[in-house]
């Protein structure tokens, strides 16, 4: 049985980076869409238009620059602490991203991960088209993953905690028992149950009870 679960966003919460803003480097548009990611996560724009404009800049990239750009991603310091203390004391962990499962299914086998959903990019004689395949993973698709892991295992929501920086991860936090926002937006921060100001996740250990 599944004692809770916890749920982590990913680019600059499990990961230091944004992945967004990796593959735009490659494809020369990163200053924009850097710029384009921070109003984004502030709230100041709707994520899903947000996301269609910046992956549109990936158009024609070789799909084979994931491999560089996963050499690039950092783990969070404590991100490897902080699933293992999980999985020790009975607990699932879960990530949902509004980056990419081309980047993120490494990561989510690395650590070991229960669950993991992100956007897809779609593909055309081995070249990013510059659009994505599926519903995009906005605020309501990552408060659905966590409800949805959530019931699977038969974790009651007051039993949940949701991690996240930025407002496309506000709804998840809303629905948690527990919502830590963590080196955050000011809206995020301003909404969440609690905050974290330090870089270092083995800081929500002690939230759950636990030690690192």
């Amino acid at each position: 049985m599944t004692r809770f679960l916890v749920v982590l966003d990913v680019d600059s919460t499990l990961i230091e980076q944004e992945a967004i803003e990796l593959l735009a480097d490659e494809a020369g548009s990163g200053p924009a869409v850097a710029a384009i990611t921070d109003r984004a996560m502030a709230g100041e724009l709707d994520f899903a238009a947000s996301l269609t404009e910046r992956v549109a800049t990936l158009a024609g990239l070789d799909e084979g620059c994931c491999a560089r750009v996963g050499a690039r991603i950092t783990l969070t310091a404590g991100a490897r602490e902080l699933v293992e203390a999980v999985h020790a004391a009975g607990g699932a962990v879960g990530v949902v991203s509004g980056g990419f499962h081309e980047l993120l299914d490494p990561i989510a086998a690395e650590l070991g991960l229960d669950h993991h959903r992100a956007n897809r990019l779609e593909v055309a004689e081995g070249r990013f088209t510059g659009r994505t395949l599926g519903p995009v993973i906005d605020a309501e698709a990552k408060e659905v993953a966590l409800r949805e892991w959530a019931a699977d295992r038969g974790v009651p929501l007051a039993r949940t905690v949701a991690i996240g920086d930025g407002a496309n991860d506000l709804r998840m936090l809303a629905a948690a028992g527990l919502g830590v926002a963590f080196i955050a937006k000011p809206i995020v921060r301003e909404r969440a149950h609690v905050s974290i100001a330090r870089r270092d996740l083995r800081d929500v250990l002690p939230l759950l009870g636990l030690r690192g």
